[in-house]
């Protein structure tokens, strides 16, 4: 069969004026018909595409992948919405969206594609844009964390430990001196409970600053304490589930979940009025999911004034690509639940 005949591609001469690039190609893969918008965007002339493989005209980074989605045209699977680069006469990368279908009677592909080059070249300024925010998120963030690392350090190292001397001097004192009047010894005895309870808080005020427990245990045990903690100090039961391997975490992000239990177990105590709560952990198909559910009043979504600690959460779920869904109603309790892709912890 002569491909050139005109015979053959009469409803090409209808497509001749559209914007879109229109080609007719035979499988050794070289142009057999191109309409005038291939030859705009590509600055070769009608003689020289016709002339050169269109694999020579494609991107040296596409070539590739090009080649595979091509050989599944010819085994029938329609090619729709691929994008792949071109380079033009004059050295222009043009990005192009193909729908390609292949004509085994006539033993040709006939093809459409949009060029998308502006369109791409936005979204790559966006994506560099927002990698660079990342980047600078990112930093706040390990800036925010070595200051309270310091300043828990600082509290368990230096404050907790001069509490404790007090405690000892106090502690002395009655034990050395059993003559002390009665109103004494009973002011030292509260003397030293009031330091008890002050090095215990300080304790969990450098836990709750800088959670050292996440670098030497791990996510799970130190979340499994923050519940054991929260139930101790409230009297709510807390649980922690998990079904999730926490090394395909990364340390960072291991923090941001922590974080986020700490706020959402903050809300919870300050708002919820719950009488049980849950953190669960878990891995769903292509995510990981981080739940946090107690059985308090809820609220109606809109109609709530949003917290800073919901504002806080919100925040630590964007700065790590994730997805927050807040599940509530008025006597319904309150179900946060964050996911992150898997596909970029693997």
């Amino acid at each position: 069969m002569d491909l050139l005949k005109q015979t053959d591609y009469d409803v090409f001469s209808f497509l001749e004026r559209t914007p879109d690039l229109v080609c007719i190609a035979d499988r050794e893969g070289f142009f057999k018909k191109i309409n005038q918008s291939v030859i705009d965007t590509l600055e070769f002339t009608r003689e020289e595409l016709l002339a050169r493989p269109i694999s020579s005209l494609i991107h040296p980074e596409d070539k590739k992948l090009t080649s595979r989605k091509r050989n599944k045209l010819f085994e029938g699977e329609a090619l729709v919405n691929f994008e792949n680069r071109y380079v033009a006469k004059s050295g222009k990368v043009v990005w192009l969206h193909w729908t390609s279908i292949y004509l085994p009677d006539m033993e040709v592909v006939l093809a459409i594609a949009k060029n998308i080059t502006v369109k791409k070249q936005a979204e790559l300024e966006i994506e560099e844009k927002y990698k660079k925010f990342k980047s600078l998120a990112s930093h706040f963030k390990a800036s925010l964390e070595k200051d309270r690392k310091y300043l828990a350090i600082e509290l368990h190292e230096e404050l907790a430990q001069l509490a404790s001397v007090v405690k000892m001097d106090l502690d002395w004192i009655r034990h050395h001196t059993p003559d002390l009047p009665r109103p004494t010894q009973t002011r030292i005895d509260h003397a030293l409970g009031v330091s008890d309870l002050l090095i215990n808080a300080m304790r969990r005020i450098s836990f709750s600053i800088s959670p050292n427990m996440l670098e030497d245990l791990g996510l799970h045990d130190t979340l499994e304490w923050l519940c054991n903690e929260f139930s101790i100090l409230n009297g709510i039961p807390c649980i922690y589930e998990s079904r999730f391997n926490e090394d395909l975490l990364t340390y960072d992000t291991q923090l941001d979940f922590f974080r986020i239990c700490q706020e959402a177990l903050s809300n919870i105590m300050n708002h919820a009025g719950a009488s049980s709560v849950k953190i669960r952990l878990e891995k769903l198909n292509d995510e990981i999911c981080l739940t946090i559910q107690d059985d308090g009043k809820g609220f109606e979504l809109g109609q709530q004034k949003i917290t800073p600690g919901l504002t806080n959460i919100r925040e630590r779920v964007a700065s790590i690509n994730g997805q927050l869904k807040v599940k509530t109603g008025k006597g319904l309790g309150t179900c946060v639940c964050v996911t992150i892709s898997s596909e970029l912890y693997q």
